[in-house]
């Protein structure tokens, strides 16, 4: 009785099992990028304490369409309350509502601000991460174009040549280099002003 082989989803011969490989290691790359940002992100929302994140679930309602809605309606109805009642709480020009609006006003600023706050210390380190990755990226394609001038230097089928933008590009960039340039063209009369 012949023994059952295991089944695979592709054999070996078939054409479209190379291509099914890479396809699976970009999504099990793709899978652990995103899971390590995804920690990033958990991370950075652990560390809020109970305080700051009932600041952000109340920025995160007032800036919705229907809080704008229901402001303009309790406004409103304020308003006409107080015109066709008798014996109004609040006469026109409606200094109450005056009061509660400047103070609620205050509130939400605050409360902004504290939300942004901590949305900008997240984004400058997120931009000092992005940095750090696109130096390093930098440094080892810098490195690679090197090694790939050495080799073609060493081997003897190929004929020797000067590639003055791969020498060029075989130097890492100095950021502060980078930096100043920008600055200069950026800004070009305070570097004039420069001694």
């Amino acid at each position: 009785m012949p023994v059952p082989q295991p089944s695979s989803p592709r054999s070996s011969r078939d054409p479209h099992a190379a291509s099914a490989r890479p396809s699976l290691l970009a999504a099990e790359h793709l899978d652990r990028n995103v899971d390590k940002v995804a920690a990033i992100h958990l991370r950075a929302e652990e560390g809020l304490n109970a305080h700051q994140r009932r600041i952000e679930r109340v920025t995160l309602a007032i800036g919705r369409p229907r809080s704008l809605y229901a402001m303009i309606v309790l406004a409103g109805a304020w308003a006409a309350a107080n015109l066709v009642a008798k014996h109004p709480v609040d006469p026109a020009p409606f200094f109450w509502l005056q009061g509660v609006v400047a103070f609620l006003g205050l509130l939400v600023t605050t409360m902004v601000l504290t939300t942004q706050n901590r949305l900008e210390k997240l984004a400058d380190q997120r931009s000092h991460l992005e940095l750090q990755v696109n130096l390093l990226a930098e440094q080892k394609i810098a490195k690679l174009i090197a090694l790939v001038e050495e080799l073609r230097r060493d081997l003897p089928d190929v004929p020797h040549r000067v590639d003055h933008v791969a020498q060029s590009m075989t130097k890492a960039v100095d950021p502060e280099h980078v930096m100043g340039v920008l600055e200069e063209k950026l800004d070009p009369e305070r570097s004039s002003a420069m001694p």
